[in-house]
């Protein structure tokens, strides 16, 4: 079973909701301000509320609530912003665990080179106005502490609601959702409601989108515990939330979601096929395949199959489009777990040669060695591949039997 976490952002998502909804879901708060250490000093009081949004019971996450400039989701100084260096600084000096510092610095990173393309300034001269106040940086770090903490084999999002209208931002008013915003949501599925307000922050596209591995509908799980994060705002008719479910999957930690393009093709050069696959795998397929069909008024076609990323579908697509005679392709996203994959070196009667070993919770289910190892000693020796391979093979089994 592996322990699964979904984010429901139908509402959108902010720093301070994830926060919550990570407090609601038992994070002590305590541990919470110890893991801030002095980044919970400089900001002042650190508190969580229980508040109604929409009548929905949620957990309010407050960072230095007084003196504040409110906007829709996200509280921030409107004066106090930081440098990815400053940032950095704070960062160590909080008392998160070396890894999650690690990856609170590569959140930062990742969102200094977005503001950085956006305006055109060299990183190291971005001050993040957006999310650079104490408070913001408190959210992010709270985040990677108490996403840490829960321990999740797989995290998966919805898409995400962005809301609609204007947003006043640093450099201006914006439409939702905000340069950086939307920069950060780049390749993300996203969809505008009828709440005419600011959904998703900076912080929150950068929190979802630096942890999800995938996004889509809630993947099949026993749910074990339910979180709610509250926004700001408390808009009519909708619970300005976001919620976070968490349960127990039969599917293993090593799946992921791929997307599956297929098309049929009867009336083009076969010639194309060979350079198309090589176009495909370029452009980030994980895999593609070609089987005969019989097609309409009996001609003779190929099936061209296609699997990728969700990310890169678009990209293969139009590689689809543009190489090929097809008029239309279709795809749909389905789950595939693979096995942990290694490769070995294993010392044989004929010479070194590399296994690929793939192994499921530690236990090896397959190992085949590198066939192109087997061919360079078969010419080296004059011996039949095959028979290299028997000798190779056996040399593997000799060995796993000793190690046991």
């Amino acid at each position: 079973m592996a322990k699964t976490l979904y984010f429901d952002c139908f509402s959108g998502a902010s720093g301070d909701m994830i926060l919550g909804a990570l407090l609601d879901l038992g994070l002590p708060i305590d541990d919470l301000r110890a893991a801030l250490g002095s980044l919970s000093a400089e900001l002042g009081e650190v508190t969580a509320t229980r508040v109604l949004r929409s009548g929905i019971s949620a957990t309010k996450f407050h960072a230095q609530p007084d003196h504040r400039e409110h906007s829709p989701q996200h509280h921030h100084h409107a004066h106090d912003h930081h440098s990815l260096k400053e940032i950095n600084a704070l960062i160590a000096r909080s008392a998160l665990s070396p890894a999650a510092k690690d990856r609170a610095v590569h959140l930062f990173e990742r969102l200094a080179e977005a503001e950085a393309a956006i305006h055109e300034i060299p990183v190291e001269r971005i001050h993040l106005h957006e999310v650079g106040a104490i408070d913001s940086i408190v959210d992010i770090v709270g985040a990677v502490h108490g996403l840490e903490q829960l321990r999740a084999d797989r995290i998966v999002s919805s898409p995400l609601n962005v809301g609609g209208g204007t947003v006043n931002c640093a450099h201006g008013v914006f439409p939702v959702p905000a340069p950086a915003t939307a920069r950060l949501l780049s390749g993300v599925p996203v969809y505008s409601g009828d709440v005419q307000m600011e959904l998703v922050t900076p912080t929150g596209a950068l929190i979802v989108t630096g942890y999800a591995e995938s996004f889509g509908p809630m993947p099949p799980m026993t749910i074990a515990a339910i979180g709610y994060g509250a926004g700001d705002r408390d808009p009519e008719r909708h619970p300005n939330v976001m919620r976070m479910i968490v349960g127990d999957s039969a599917i293993a930690a090593h799946s992921h979601g791929v997307v599956e393009i297929v098309c049929e093709i009867d009336d083009m050069n076969p010639q194309l096929f060979g350079p198309l696959m090589d176009q495909l795998h370029q452009g980030g397929a994980l895999d593609v395949f070609y089987a005969p069909v019989q097609m309409k008024k009996n001609r003779p076609g190929t099936l061209v199959t296609v699997l990728a990323r969700p990310e890169d579908r678009e990209k293969l697509s139009g590689i689809l489009f543009s190489e090929t005679t097809t008029i239309g392709v279709r795809y749909q996203e389905m789950m595939r777990e693979c096995l942990e994959r290694e490769l070995v070196t294993v010392e044989t009667p004929v010479g070194p040669v590399r296994f690929k070993v793939a192994r499921r919770a530690g236990r090896v289910m397959n190992a085949s060695p590198e066939f192109e190892d087997c061919a360079k000693i078969a010419s080296e020796k004059q011996l039949p591949v095959k028979d290299v391979q028997a000798i190779v093979l056996k040399a593997w089994l000799n060995r796993s039997v000793m190690s046991d």
